[in-house]
């Protein structure tokens, strides 16, 4: 792991590692991966946050005692922060990271699929809101400071890679990667799109991916264990 990028971060939290251990077990069921890839992502994220979030004091409040006291937020402010989920895998692991932020933020949905022949990355869905508001629309919101990317799977990092570009493109100003598992060549694939601008954290870290894209030993597909589609 010594020649990973400065902005790959590689948890190594014993229980993590073992409840990697648990997920990849092909006898693990739907119920207990769902449940599995929640724990991990509160337990990177966990992580990540602490790193790529700061404590801001903003006001004062008074206890049950009627003692008064100062009162924290997060900077950047949760209004300025959206989490953006790849589909659909991604989706699993949004419950977690917002259960970590002390407001809701906004979520927007990347759809991202693999084509089966070149394993580059097809963007058939988008959300983002492009409209920065006006004084006809003042509801409209544009690029956040912020964009935090869920997805628990990195292997070759294309898909990851197109997701950063498109929120680089849509204005953000920082992105953070969370992901349960990642493969070197992925975890320097998705460092490497936007080095100054992003910081990729993951749960564990595999070396080697097969001639279909998938890590080894991996997760299997892990949209499919988390859905029951598999041998759809």
């Amino acid at each position: 792991m010594a020649n990973l990028p400065k902005n790959a971060h590689v948890s190594q939290h014993p229980c993590l590692h073992a409840k990697l251990s648990q997920l990849r077990s092909a006898s693990t069921s739907s119920k207990d991966v769902q449940s599995l890839v929640h724990d991990i992502a509160l337990m990177v994220g966990y992580e990540a946050l602490a790193q790529g979030l700061k404590a801001h004091q903003e006001g004062t409040d008074k206890s049950p005692l009627g003692y008064t006291y100062t009162t924290t937020t997060i900077s950047p402010h949760p209004t300025s922060i959206s989490l953006v989920p790849i589909l659909r895998s991604g989706l699993s692991m949004v419950p977690a990271l917002t259960s970590l932020l002390p407001q809701p933020v906004a979520v927007h949905h990347l759809g991202l699929y693999r084509e089966k022949s070149t394993l580059q990355p097809v963007e058939y869905y988008n959300n983002l809101p492009y409209h920065a508001p006006t004084t006809s629309n003042p509801n409209a919101s544009g690029p956040s400071e912020l964009a935090i990317i869920v997805d628990p799977v990195i292997a070759t990092g294309a898909t990851a890679s197109a997701a950063i570009d498109s929120l680089k493109d849509w204005g953000v100003k920082r992105i953070i990667v969370v992901s349960v598992l990642a493969t070197e060549e992925g975890l320097r694939q998705a460092c490497g799109e936007w080095e100054e601008g992003v910081e990729v954290w993951v749960g564990g870290c595999d070396s080697e991916v097969d001639d279909k894209g998938m890590i080894k030993p991996g997760l299997g597909d892990i949209g499919d264990r988390l859905f029951l589609t598999i041998g759809k």
